[in-house]
């Protein structure tokens, strides 16, 4: 793991933090992985990756499901597919106690949501084979781990190789917990007190639908003449 000298922000933006985890996954590129971005903020650090790495570059699609009244606040996740897999943070649902069948009709709005982003972002472009492939999970950061955690979830349905994931930054233990769901775990820094993913970088904008697009289209460009792998 790369060493960082502790500093407000660690990175300057999403595209060092991919150079920047570029660096630390250069191991894996006789594997010919498959690189996964969580969209929106993670696309332009998986670009990064993609790039270096010579991989191909694709989208795994979850939704957090927000508190009610407080939707930066992670009661759980959900990921979309033909049969839709959820975590929830048990104890803070518990704590929050929301409404009955809140939960359900709030998963329900974020399928939809993520059946819009994946025509968005891939229009019928078929999301990619995972089985026996080593898969290079990547977000610009983790805070609670529940939108990491669905899309791991799903992920293991499909079989691949091999499982690994990749953040410039998350608080320890959280990390710690995700590493016990991968095979590898690469994160740059895990910083104490851990405030917020937007506080480790310099610039941290929204990233839009139309980055996301543009950012996939290149990554389709640089390997357009190279077999996908089976």
């Amino acid at each position: 793991m790369r060493a960082f000298i502790p500093e407000t922000h660690l990175f300057r933006d999403r595209v060092h933090a991919g150079q920047e985890l570029a660096e630390a996954l250069l191991h894996l590129a006789d594997t010919k992985p498959l690189v996964l971005a969580l969209p929106r903020g993670g696309v332009p650090v998986a670009f990064e990756v993609a790039k270096s790495l010579n991989a191909p570059l694709d989208l795994v699609l979850v939704r957090k499901i927000g508190a009610p009244g407080n939707e930066e606040l992670a009661l759980g996740a959900v990921i979309d597919g033909a049969e839709p897999k959820w975590v929830i943070n048990q104890e803070l649902f518990n704590q929050i106690a929301p409404p009955p069948n809140w939960f359900d009709e709030e998963m329900q709005r974020q399928l939809t949501e993520l059946e819009r982003r994946r025509q968005r972002y891939c229009g019928d472009r078929p999301a990619p084979l995972l089985g026996n492939r080593c898969v290079i999970v990547i977000d610009d950061g983790v805070a609670t781990g529940a939108t990491v955690r669905a899309a791991l979830k799903g992920l293991k349905q499909s079989n691949p190789s091999r499982i690994v994931l990749a953040v410039p930054v998350g608080p320890r233990d959280v990390i710690e917990m995700l590493r016990t769901e991968v095979d590898e775990l690469v994160c740059l820094a895990m910083p104490e007190p851990f405030i917020g993913v937007g506080r480790h970088y310099g610039e941290f904008d929204q990233t839009r639908d139309e980055q996301v697009i543009d950012l996939l289209a290149r990554a389709q460009a640089f390997i357009a003449d190279k077999p996908a792998e089976p």
